[in-house]
């Protein structure tokens, strides 16, 4: 078995065994009963990346492959999401090219589907004044996805959430724009521990208001939208909101705290899932996901439950930043040669919480190459003056 000697938040090092067997793999995509998008992140060009802050390079030889990755185990994906470090390192100059690429990918894969991220993310904080600004930034961005023959996910939107004045503002926005789209749309409630500059989105701070300005708007464009997702990371409110959407209407859960009670659903309703955390345990989480497709609900609480700390502990505050944790993992197992970020987001978080991500990774089998994923640990333990 391998060890490591890692660090704990008390200052102290721990000689650590690894414990964990790698999740085997499908021979072939697996079909599930829940749709499940998993939001991917992208791959970052260390080689290229002369001004990492202000022009990331991407790596998108990489960064289609582990899009391939995901395919390959059953998964949609929702591309170019907040996972693949929208508006924290992917401008939409960026996003363009990864939505073009991934769509075009898409069509030599069988099977393959995604849907694709549409924000108001173009806009400079000073350039939207007007709901009429917020509206042509998203028509844009929609309009770019349909042209290359894509489905959109309407993200929520840092400059709707600077220029509405109440709910009747998201309503006015998010009509008009269902009402023009091609096909049907997947919404997006991300909540400010995602992103704090969403506080107060759909015009309330308050849940319950929020909740009533999200289904009536759902309400007025039924025809419109396939379904929401919701990331505030409360299971209740996830299940206020999937109990009165209409029949037809998708809940996809994005809550990375809760998703596989869920997911499993109380017997009567369930959530489908468009989750960041899916990047990170995609083995897992299609293994637990083929198992309750066939009702065997024990293996799904068997494979997925383990996931659930790791996740928690990814996502922990500041939320933000927990797209460190995935491109960590997708490192560790061997996705990627390296362990840099777009914008070098790898270093919002420190090496404590890395080598605390790395004991539950081991304990919930998520590290596919036990083996590489401690020698690549020890190489980052000893940047940061650790020798294992």
């Amino acid at each position: 078995m391998s060890t490591i000697h890692l660090p704990g938040a008390d200052g102290t090092i721990e000689r650590y065994v690894l414990s964990g067997a790698p999740t085997e793999r499908p021979a072939d995509p697996p079909v599930f009963n829940r749709i499940a998008y998993a939001a991917a992140h992208v791959v970052s060009d260390p080689v290229r990346d002369a001004r990492p802050w202000e022009a990331p390079a991407i790596d998108w030889d990489a960064t289609l492959a582990f899009r391939h990755h995901l395919w390959s185990l059953g998964f949609r994906i929702a591309e170019a999401m907040d996972t693949a470090q929208r508006g924290m390192g992917l401008d939409w100059a960026g996003a363009q090219e990864l939505i073009r690429r991934t769509l075009a990918e898409a069509r030599t894969v069988p099977g393959a589907d995604l849907a694709c991220g549409a924000g108001t993310d173009q806009l400079a904080p000073g350039d939207a004044k007007t709901l009429d600004d917020v509206i042509a930034a998203y028509e844009e961005q929609i309009g770019f996805v349909e042209k290359h023959g894509g489905r959109a996910i309407m993200m929520a939107s840092r400059a709707l959430a600077r220029v509405a004045r109440s709910p009747d503002d998201y309503r006015e926005v998010y009509g008009r724009l269902l009402g023009q789209a091609k096909d049907k749309v997947v919404l997006h409630w991300l909540g400010a521990m995602f992103d704090p500059h969403l506080k107060g989105y759909w015009g309330s701070e308050d849940f319950k208001g929020a909740l009533s300005t999200v289904l009536s708007i759902i309400a007025d464009n039924r025809d419109k939208v396939e379904g929401i997702k919701i990331s505030l990371l409360d299971n209740a409110s996830e299940v206020a909101l999937r109990e009165q959407l209409p029949e037809g209407v998708l809940c996809f859960t994005g809550d990375d705290f809760n998703y596989a009670e869920l997911i499993e659903g109380d017997g009567q309703r369930y959530s489908h899932a468009l989750l960041g955390i899916f990047d990170a345990v995609a083995p897992q989480a299609s293994k637990a996901l083929s198992a309750l497709a066939s009702g065997d609900v024990a293996t799904f609480r068997a494979v997925i439950e383990p996931t659930v700390p790791l996740s928690r502990k990814i996502f922990e505050a500041p939320t933000q930043y927990y797209k460190a944790g995935v491109v960590f993992l997708a490192w560790l197992n061997g996705h990627q040669s390296h362990f840099t970020m777009p914008a070098g987001l790898q270093s919002a978080r420190g090496i404590v919480h890395y080598a605390d991500i790395f004991r539950l990774a081991d304990s919930a089998r998520v590290l596919d190459r036990p083996d590489l994923a401690t020698e690549r640990m020890k190489s980052l333990l000893a940047v940061h003056g650790i020798e294992s």
